[in-house]
């Protein structure tokens, strides 16, 4: 699918090599004079002959081709959003789809173009617009296409052309052009061909809607972001986004869609005032529920690899809705998706997941800032409170997620120097802070490292180094209180579960020295 890569043979050692065998050679006449190893001549020739079959449209697009093409100056694009067609492309693209699923195994579904005199086949076709694809993802190449009419090109066959992989092409190579922000400009003022592409996420062909959900996260990304928020304002379109997300069995057009979601909802206030209100009023936080809840019994049951990106991006999004002001309450208040976030946390095995974690940490503070009745759901969670300490080496290098995970031990810290908490319970509490030790003391060096001497900073309210010292005070206060009644709490405690007094004196001996630290 679509993954970065440097579409231009600009290195000696692969032309030597015969270069990749889905990149024809250029014509070896008629070179213009622009610094890139592909001659612009045949870059071109290529868009003539994706021309339409018919006479009219031929006609239409005679400038294409010309003398004089404008030259762009040789730079890069974006290799972040940009897809390629080669070989790995290709064979996702033989997918066949029922109910939008993948069948990797099947061959390409190629339907037909309008009209049977068609001077060059689909194959042909589906060839060079391949290497045109590729050849978009560079800054200079894409200025020359749309200055020689790709754009115009394209549209015609979209509009004429009912093969699916004709499309898909079509589209990819505009997702790669629209990665530049002069052929973004192009995009935005072909008449019709946003108009058409939005169309086109009413298709039934997995690639075609992955590659619209492309572009249309690139147009949102881009400079011209209002412009295509305008374009998909409408319910009716909006409902189809959704409707995708809630149904498709093709886990790579679910991350696409799940990636288009998360950047409206990151987008800025003009992009988000167009579109958020209108997909919460369509379900979008029920939705996403529901998705989370999906794949967090597929993570328990099948542990499927390909599906952790679509759970981060879940996550990610619901996150993203929970800090908005005006929508923060429908999610937080969820008791559902409380419960959902916190078997995530106590999931044992974190190494895949480790990122996932961490937004569900994240997730879990940013509830309890809003509803505070969910600490009461977790105070006395033993596994959560072993959970949440796990994910620390996941959130190293994310100070506000460690933030996030102190200020969540605090809740629960909290309740265990409560009156009514029995002492066999707190003896529970303290061997699940013995057994996570070495991952605290390891959070605390890390927190310490980072501080450097930029002392002026450490314990300022909201702080991470403020959330982390009130949980150290509340261990070095339940740990001081089970060692000066240890006599008698030998009698409630449980003889399978014993905690060693030199662990419990270390753990206090590492917490006073990070505390005192500050």
């Amino acid at each position: 699918m679509a993954v970065p890569a440097d579409p231009i043979i600009d290195e000696e050692e692969e032309v030597e090599d015969g270069g990749p065998a889905h990149h024809p050679y250029a014509p070896s006449h008629e070179f213009f004079d622009l610094p890139t190893t592909v001659d612009p001549s045949y870059i071109i020739s290529l868009i003539r002959k994706l021309l339409p079959p018919d006479s009219a449209s031929r006609s239409t697009y005679s400038e294409v081709a010309s003398e004089n093409p404008n030259r762009g100056e040789e730079e890069e694009g974006d290799a972040s959003s940009v897809s390629v067609s080669n070989e790995e492309n290709v064979k996702s693209s033989r997918d066949k789809s029922e109910n939008m699923d993948v069948d990797v195994s099947a061959e390409f579904s190629r339907g037909e173009c309008e009209g049977t005199d068609v001077s060059v086949g689909e194959s042909a076709w589906e060839e060079y617009g391949c290497v045109l694809w590729d050849l978009a993802a560079s800054k200079t190449h894409a200025e020359l296409m749309v200055d020689n009419l790709i754009l115009e090109v394209l549209l015609a066959n979209l509009l004429v052309c009912k093969s699916a992989r004709v499309t898909e092409i079509s589209i990819g190579i505009i997702g790669n052009l629209a990665c530049h922000e002069v052929p973004m400009k192009h995009i935005i003022s072909t008449q019709g061909l946003i108009g058409i592409i939005i169309d086109k996420l009413f298709l039934d062909d997995p690639q075609c809607l992955y590659e619209a959900c492309r572009l249309l996260t690139a147009g949102l990304q881009s400079g011209e972001s209002i412009t295509w928020a305008e374009a998909l304002r409408s319910e009716h379109v909006l409902c189809q986004i959704l409707w995708i997300a809630e149904n498709t069995l093709n886990h790579q057009l679910l991350e696409k869609i799940m990636g288009l979601i998360l950047v409206v909802l990151e987008s800025q206030q003009k992009v988000m005032d167009a579109l958020l209100l209108p997909m919460m009023k369509l379900g979008l936080a029920n939705i996403l529920i529901s998705l989370l809840t999906f794949e967090i019994s597929k993570l328990t049951s099948e542990r499927i690899p390909e599906r952790y990106s679509i759970l981060d991006l879940i996550l990610c999004a619901i996150e993203a809705l929970s800090v908005l002001d005006d929508h923060s309450q429908e999610i937080c208040s969820s008791t559902e998706l409380f419960q959902l976030i916190c078997d995530l946390v106590k999931f044992p095995d974190k190494v895949e997941v480790g990122n996932c974690c961490v937004t569900a940490a994240v997730l879990i503070a940013n509830m309890l800032s809003d509803v505070p009745d969910h600490a009461l759901r977790i105070s006395q969670d033993l596994t959560l409170l072993g959970g949440l300490l796990d994910i620390f080496p996941f959130a190293s290098d994310d100070m506000e997620a460690r933030n996030a995970l102190w200020n969540v031990i605090a809740r629960i810290l909290v309740r265990i120097q409560e009156p009514e908490m029995s002492p066999s319970r707190v003896h529970h509490y303290i061997m699940v802070l013995v057994k996570k030790h070495d991952l605290i003391e390891d959070e605390l060096l890390n927190q310490r490292v980072e501080s450097g001497d930029e002392q002026h900073s450490l314990c300022s309210p909201g702080s991470a180094e403020n959330a982390r010292n009130v949980s150290l005070g509340m261990i070095i206060s339940i740990l001081n209180k089970w060692t000066a009644e240890k006599e008698n709490a030998k009698n409630n405690r449980n003889a399978e579960v014993p905690v060693s007094e030199t662990d419990v004196k270390r753990l206090l001996d590492c917490c006073r020295k990070f505390f005192n630290y500050n």
